[in-house]
């Protein structure tokens, strides 16, 4: 199964949307918004951190970190979410970038910023925990991460075309319409779980 569609569809389904509705104030139906935009987001970010070799290795660091995480049932994984730890991985993946895509994702889903924040600090565990166990099962090394997150992508491109134009517009922190020079070197930091 194509990661986007597990994490879509496990995201996706009513229980575990009025989860991340209760737990953070927001409308489901904004949640589900944030959710089509946030994963692809996140997982372009992480794309651009592992072009470089540095960023390639802490990604890889990172994953086998969590590539034990129990993100197989969704549901389950939500009621003890390390929010403080999803946190952290927000602070690595969008670095500097943070506060202008967390602006920008709550101006796409009409979410304030910390309904936006709570929620991406909680699907971000869970799109590591995904990664972790598709990085493990495919046998992909650091240097295959930027290969592996681009086909993901990719995938993501033919179905969402407007979503992954909406993604683009969310990194572009500067507005200059290249989101490179925004997040090409945002790894300066290492996954630590705690």
């Amino acid at each position: 199964m194509d990661i986007m569609d597990l994490l879509s569809g496990q995201l996706e389904n009513d229980k575990v949307l009025n989860q991340l509705s209760q737990t953070t104030g927001a409308d489901a139906s904004q949640v589900q918004q944030l959710i089509k935009l946030g994963i692809p987001t996140l997982l372009q970010s992480l794309e651009k951190n592992a072009s470089t070799e540095q960023g390639a290795s802490s990604l890889a660091k990172a994953l086998d970190n969590h590539k034990d995480d129990e993100v197989d049932d969704i549901e389950r994984f939500l009621e003890n979410v390390d929010r403080e730890d999803g946190a952290k991985i927000l602070n690595h993946v969008l670095g500097n970038n943070k506060e202008k895509v967390q602006n920008n994702l709550a101006n796409q889903t009409g979410l304030q910023t910390n309904q936006v924040l709570n929620v991406m600090s909680m699907l971000a565990p869970i799109l590591l925990g995904t990664l972790g166990k598709q990085k493990a099962s495919n046998n992909v090394d650091s240097s295959g991460l930027a290969s592996m997150l681009a086909g993901i992508l990719g995938g993501q491109a033919g179905t969402g075309g407007n979503i992954m134009g909406a993604v683009s517009k969310i990194l572009d922190a500067d507005g200059d319409g290249s989101i490179v020079d925004d997040i090409g070197n945002i790894f300066g930091g290492l996954f630590k779980k705690k």
